[in-house]
C-alpha cells in the first residue's frame, strides 16, 4: 500500500484559500458538544441546537448533566437523531467530567490509548474521535471525512471509499502539528462545500494539481 504525503496539497490549499479559522466555538466544551451534534446533519442545524443549549445552560457541562434526557432531547431536536445524540452527549460529557474537563490531564492519563478511549464512548465513531483529538486535545491527526474522501478521489486516488481506508493511506510528517491538522481539516471541508462534483472540481484551482506520490 502506497502512503500519501498530503503536505503539498495542504500548502497549496492554504496559499489559495487562506486560513479557515475552523472550528467556530468559544470553548473546547462547545467543540465537544458540536462534534456530537453535527453527526448526520449540517452546521446550520447544529447552530440551532447550540443556541437552545446555550440559552438553557450556558453550555456549562455540569448544568447539561443535571437535565433529564427528555429535556436535552427537546433542546437538541434541531440537530436531528436527538434521542441517540442525547445518549451520546450525556455519556461523553460524563466521561469528561470524571477528570473535571481537564483536557491536558486526560491526554496524559490516556496517552496513546486516548483515541481508543474516545471510540469506546457511545455514539463516537472514527470521525468524531479524530475531531476531538485535533480540536479538543490539540493532537495532530488526519480527519478522513466525506469531504476528504471526495477530494482525494478527485485527485485520482482509488480504494479510499471508507474513513479507515483513506486514513490508513495518509502519512503525516513529523512537523505536522495540531494547528496544521485543524487548518487542513477546515480547508478540506470548505473546499468540499464549494466543489461537490467532479465537474466543479475541474473548474477549481486544484484541477491541474497532483501529489507526487499519487497512484
Amino acid at each position: 500500500m502506497q502512503l500519501i504525503n498530503p503536505m503539498p496539497l495542504y500548502h497549496k490549499m492554504l496559499a489559495e484559500m487562506g486560513p479557515s479559522h475552523w472550528w467556530p466555538a468559544d470553548s473546547k466544551i462547545e467543540i465537544v458538544i458540536g462534534a456530537i451534534l453535527v453527526q448526520n446533519t449540517n452546521w446550520n442545524n447544529v447552530d440551532l441546537a447550540l443556541t437552545n443549549l446555550r440559552r438553557e445552560t450556558g453550555l456549562d457541562p455540569s448544568r447539561i448533566l443535571q437535565l433529564t434526557p427528555q429535556q436535552v432531547q427537546e433542546l437538541i431536536r434541531p440537530s436531528g437523531f436527538y434521542v441517540n445524540k442525547t445518549k451520546s452527549l450525556l455519556a461523553v460529557l460524563h466521561w469528561f467530567s470524571v477528570d473535571h474537563n481537564d483536557f491536558t490531564k486526560m491526554a496524559a492519563k490516556y496517552g496513546p490509548k486516548l483515541r481508543s478511549a474516545l471510540l469506546a464512548l457511545p455514539g463516537v465513531g472514527e470521525e468524531t474521535a479524530d475531531s476531538l483529538l485535533v480540536y479538543v486535545f490539540d493532537q495532530p491527526a488526519f480527519i478522513a471525512d466525506k469531504y476528504a474522501r471526495n477530494l482525494f478521489s478527485f485527485l485520482g486516488y482509488r480504494r479510499i471509499d471508507t474513513y479507515a481506508k483513506l486514513k490508513r493511506r495518509i502519512k503525516l510528517p513529523a512537523n505536522f502539528d495540531d494547528r496544521d491538522a485543524q487548518e487542513f481539516h477546515g480547508l478540506i471541508d470548505e473546499f468540499g462545500k464549494q466543489c461537490k462534483t467532479r465537474e466543479q472540481f475541474q473548474k477549481s484551482f486544484l484541477a491541474s494539481f497532483s501529489l507526487t506520490n499519487s497512484d
